[in-house]
């Protein structure tokens, strides 16, 4: 399996990474075990997840994937430094748990490194802007972790271009550690929030791209024909923002590429 460096981090990925927010949602812990098995089994090393995961779920409160990834990590003996684990922090935990002051990341990064049965991160990313927590502390408590040896490699998710820009500004003026990885949503769809400006800046300073949402919360595997096929279904609510008519129209010219190169739906979005 051909891999990629990490923006200018030294980790190496596979070219796709598991999204870990179906585990303990729309698969139970064997099916988990089982999907990862393969996952890694076919040469895949990437794992994305976050402290938050799965607590939308009547019954669960946040912390089913990561415990769901640790146990398998325990049970199915792949060393620890085959596998890239990436984990999110920011999301609501609780009350007064939530946001990237520095005294939650420092309190949240310990159980996700206990729920995940490790004691170091490969990557760990703030999950969402936190308009009350100023950049310097944020990056501050990053910086800390790396220096504990707890966190290889630190980025975020959700940041627009501006964003992105004064907190590298900050990093650099204050000698902490940057941003080296974002996790933007992207994909074949759903593409204005991510090239242009932002993208830019990433190729600019060598940052690693790892993308959400790839297959549109599986609509560009086309298993949603029409929006009454998305009622019910676990992801339907993710995809009511998109106009199916329009998003059909757009995915019709791709059927003869699809039927040329003989692959699924799902392939085709992947790699176009």
């Amino acid at each position: 399996m051909h891999k990629r460096r990490l923006g200018r981090t030294n980790i190496e990925i596979s070219p796709v990474v598991f999204g870990g927010n179906v585990f303990g949602w729309t698969a139970d812990e064997q099916t988990s075990f089982a999907l990862l098995d393969r996952f890694v089994g076919a040469g895949f090393n990437a794992i994305d997840t976050a402290d938050v995961y799965s607590a939308w779920v009547d019954g669960n409160k946040g912390g089913e994937s990561e415990i769901i990834i640790g146990n398998w990590l325990k049970r199915a003996g792949v060393p620890r430094e085959d596998v890239v684990i990436i984990t999110k922090v920011g999301s609501e935990m609780g009350p007064g748990k939530k946001g990237l002051k520095e005294d939650w990341i420092m309190e949240a990064v310990e159980d996700s490194l206990r729920r995940l049965q490790t004691d170091y991160l490969d990557v760990y990313l703030a999950h969402w802007p936190d308009p009350d927590t100023d950049y310097d502390e944020t990056i501050g408590a990053f910086t800390r972790l790396r220096e504990q040896g707890k966190v290889r490699a630190i980025g975020a998710s959700n940041l627009d271009a501006g964003q992105l820009a004064e907190a590298l500004r900050v990093a650099e003026h204050t000698g902490r550690a940057r941003y080296d990885v974002l996790q933007p949503e992207y994909n074949l769809y759903d593409r204005s929030g991510f090239e242009g400006a932002l993208a830019e800046l990433c190729v600019e300073h060598d940052i690693g791209v790892i993308t959400y949402f790839s297959l549109a919360s599986g609509f560009l595997t086309g298993k949603y024909k029409s929006a009454g096929d998305a009622e019910g279904q676990a992801r339907g609510g993710m995809s009511r923002n998109t106009s199916m008519s329009a998003a059909h129209a757009f995915l019709q010219p791709l059927k003869p590429l699809r039927q040329k190169q003989a692959n699924t739906p799902r392939q085709s979005r992947l790699h176009g």
